[in-house]
């Protein structure tokens, strides 16, 4: 078709397959665009994503709706991709992705967009693909997934994650947009919780499932309770349940400063395949 022709163009759905394509070649680092792909993100009016073309052919491309999130791309398409990004400035709250292309990318476009609140650099992407219980980990019985009768419970832990990690609440005003958002993971079966004395003391979701991998975020374990050992058995039983329930290949992306974290994913067989940046607004 002669729009293929053109080196930088909006993609749409005769593109979604091509586009899946690209993200398969590392599961783990492009299931977040994967699953939102797979969730109608090319669908009929969408401007989420513009592609980078050579001879008629996909080479790489940006996820620019909410977070800019590159695809495959390279020295080659920084470039021609910038002037799309450029455009995403007042919609946009972060850059993401594997390091390279996230900096190569910002390099390109970074005058233009707000002077960043924080520029993450160094964050480990960590992966697996063998239950816990394979490799003599315990698996704490105590963590479910949650039901949609406790998305009010699940609720101050969820923003008090949100708030330490980002900087600032994840809503101002009315949390019903938020609490949506909490209630809709829970409705699928990718909110998993320990929930003891009426209250969450520990959670985790999936955020992402896409292409046999999903990506765990939101890990959190109420304040009182770290440095007691537990974060393990939990992560564990985490990992453990998510295989069975939504894909075999686990992932996750951790701040490097966050030794902790980084001890527990490593305890529970998580290993390293790759690393992450993230460029806050």
């Amino acid at each position: 078709m002669l729009r293929t022709r053109q080196p930088i163009r909006l993609l749409g759905v005769d593109d979604v397959d091509d586009a899946l394509d690209l993200c398969a070649r590392d599961p783990a680092a492009n299931v977040f665009v994967a699953s939102r792909i797979l969730d109608g993100g090319l669908g009929p009016g969408s401007t989420a994503a513009h592609g980078y073309f050579a001879d008629g052919r996909l080479e790489a491309f940006v996820w620019s709706y909410a977070n800019v999130v590159p695809v495959g791309t390279g020295p080659e398409s920084w470039g021609p991709l910038a002037g799309q990004v450029r455009r995403m400035r007042r919609r946009s709250a972060s850059f993401l992705g594997p390091r390279e292309e996230v900096l190569g990318l910002w390099q390109e476009t970074g005058s233009v967009f707000p002077r960043p609140r924080a520029m993450r650099t160094e964050q480990p992407l960590m992966a697996t693909r063998t239950p816990p219980s394979r490799l003599g980990h315990a698996i704490d019985a105590r963590v479910r997934p949650a039901h949609l009768h406790e998305v009010d419970l699940v609720l101050p832990a969820a923003e008090h994650m949100f708030t330490h990690e980002i900087g600032y609440r994840p809503y101002t005003g009315s949390s019903a947009f938020y609490r949506d958002s909490i209630w809709r993971l829970i409705r699928q079966g990718r909110t998993y919780v320990v929930i003891e004395g009426g209250r969450v003391i520990f959670k985790a979701d999936i955020g992402s499932v896409a292409l046999d991998t999903c990506q765990i975020q939101g890990v959190w374990l109420s304040p009182e309770l770290r440095g007691r050992g537990l974060a393990a058995g939990f992560m564990a039983s985490v990992v453990e349940q998510t295989m069975a329930d939504h894909a075999p290949f686990v992932t996750l992306y951790v701040n490097d400063y966050n030794v902790a974290a980084l001890a527990t994913y490593e305890r529970v067989g998580m290993r390293r395949a790759g690393t992450f940046a993230t460029i806050l607004f």
